[in-house]
């Protein structure tokens, strides 16, 4: 059992996972104040590194520990030089952590083939609008073709079921159902779970999660988060 005080521990998360940080926080009865992360910077590992040392660098001074809501992401993490303890999960993005339904530790449990659908990957987020955006960059016609090649290797559209929100109600099946028709996959549910949230904010960091202590520096490498077992990263 980790020890954490609220009054010197602070959550960083990144803005996907809101949701769940705040579900796992009512079940716990914590109030950890959250920190969000912008999840548009994922595509730019680089850059949503220097914004996580900004957001660590700009904590008063009295926050001791920092409980990390988000996986290593594209490395996004990988030799952060930290002046406070650091608890992330030990996964190689969000969508293996919320793939997560016990204990056993993975780095990766994404499926070849697979594109895995949340609660946050709507509106903006959506295939729908990835697509209108390529297309008018480049034109329907050649953007539709890119499309289409970023996209081939897919079979699969799975929604994971955390528990979390309602991934059955009819308007979220439907939008769903038409992104998966997009990338001309199967849509179909996978289980998944908000267990390492959970015991992300209650203190139970066993070893599905790295504790980096203070005036350390995470280091990705060696703790299996790649995609050595061919996994495919998500697109954005």
């Amino acid at each position: 059992m980790g020890d954490i005080n609220r009054n010197n521990t602070v959550i960083l998360a990144c803005s996907s996972m809101l949701l769940h940080v705040a579900a796992a926080q009512e079940k716990m009865k914590t109030d950890f104040k959250v920190m969000e992360l912008d999840r548009d910077l994922h595509a730019e590992p680089q850059k949503m590194r220097l914004h996580i040392m900004e957001a660590l660098n700009r904590l008063p001074g009295r926050m001791k520990t920092v409980l990390v809501a988000m996986g290593f992401c594209g490395g996004s993490w990988d030799k952060v030089p930290t002046a406070r303890r650091i608890v992330i999960p030990k996964v190689d993005d969000c969508i293996t952590l919320l793939l997560h339904t016990d204990d056993t530790l993975h780095s990766n449990l994404k499926q070849i083939g697979h594109m895995y659908f949340r609660d946050c990957d709507g509106g903006k987020y959506s295939i729908e609008a990835m697509k209108d955006k390529i297309c008018r960059e480049y034109g329907m016609e050649i953007g539709t073709s890119i499309f289409g090649s970023w996209f081939a290797s897919y079979t699969n559209a799975d929604i994971i079921d955390t528990g979390v929100y309602d991934c059955y109600a009819e308007a979220y099946v439907e939008e769903a159902q038409k992104n998966a028709d997009l990338i001309r996959c199967d849509l179909d549910y996978v289980a998944g779970s908000n267990r390492i949230l959970e015991k992300l904010v209650s203190g139970r960091w066993d070893a599905q999660f790295l504790v980096i202590e203070a005036g350390q520096t995470v280091v990705e490498r060696g703790l299996g988060l790649c995609d050595g077992d061919g996994s495919q990263r998500r697109i954005w």
